[in-house]
């Protein structure tokens, strides 16, 4: 039996609007719970565009076939007109989500502007950010919100700081192999972290497998991976254009006795039990740009 992690990340107001809802209900046929991560602000994405002129993400946008990945609706949204406010328009789903069993954490509240400004913003700006999702996405739920998880993986020590301030039972801001307590500037231990360590379908479509093998492919990921197995899907991948392509896996996990979970499920009784280590920004496989990646900053345990 595997025990893997699934999060759901919901970047864009369509993909909160129709994918999210999709993939609720195919996730309830195999009763199964995740971590939904939602934007809540303004939906921007389109204004990723401008990095095609970057080699890398051009690249990436031609081997992931992007027009039909994500349709003209998303790829261009926040474009020509002003952004609509997510969470303002998708509440209900937002709430359903919660009140069907699933875990509801904070993605951001501009992501767009979280990816491409990220690494200059001061922590100041980085908890203003982090607030603002925050107060709009608890107002929606009419609750507290106890996880996060940043745009894109971009985040370093700067981001770890920054959210000490929600006291989040544990943020999902980095890749690596299993969860950690990230060393903070005082020296002491902060929020635990839960890295993805599994590749997303963008990543590695075109590189290292082509769609019909895909789901064999992250089947022997799950398998062979060597900490705890973490698996990030998109509401607007996923849940919309390959909602079929998703389905064929699940069917495929159950078969072979993968059982999916919850983030939160994966943290133990005692978060100091954890190991620590840092955040940096990094070269990652299959991402133009630099995502946070676990580093190994100290040794032992914290308590």
């Amino acid at each position: 039996m595997y025990t893997v992690g699934l999060r759901v990340d919901a970047d864009t107001y369509a993909g909160t609007r129709d994918g999210v809802p999709a993939l609720m209900s195919l996730l309830a046929g195999h009763g199964i719970h995740a971590s939904f991560f939602f934007s809540v602000g303004p939906d921007n994405m389109g204004r990723h565009l401008w990095r095609m002129l970057r080699p890398d993400f051009f690249r990436k946008m031609l081997r992931s076939n992007a027009p039909s990945l994500y349709g003209p609706g998303i790829l261009l949204a926040g474009t020509a007109w002003p952004g609509r406010r997510i969470a303002a328009g998708t509440g209900k789903v937002m709430r359903r989500c919660l009140e069907e069993g699933h875990e509801v954490g904070l993605h951001a509240w501009d992501h767009h502007a979280w990816q491409k400004h990220m690494p200059d913003w001061s922590v100041e700006e980085l908890r203003r950010q982090t607030a603002l999702g925050l107060e709009s996405l608890q107002d929606v739920l009419g609750g507290a919100v106890h996880c996060s998880a940043a745009p894109g993986w971009r985040a370093d020590r700067k981001v770890v700081e920054a959210k000490e301030l929600f006291a989040f039972t544990y943020n999902s801001d980095c890749r690596g192999t299993g969860p950690f307590r990230p060393k903070l500037a005082d020296g002491g231990a902060g929020t635990p972290q839960i890295p993805v360590s599994l590749p997303t379908f963008d990543e590695v479509i075109g590189i290292k497998v082509r769609e019909h093998g895909f789901n064999d492919y992250i089947l022997h990921s799950v398998r062979a991976c060597r900490g705890v197995p973490v698996y990030t899907i998109h509401a607007e991948v996923e849940g919309v254009s390959r909602v079929a392509l998703f389905a064929d896996l699940l069917e495929k996990a159950g078969h072979e006795g993968i059982r999916f979970c919850p983030l939160r499920d994966l943290l133990p009784l005692d978060p100091t039990e954890l190991p620590c280590g840092g955040i940096e920004l990094r070269p990652f496989p299959g991402r133009e740009g630099t995502l946070g990646v676990r580093t190994e900053h100290c040794s032992g345990q914290h308590s």
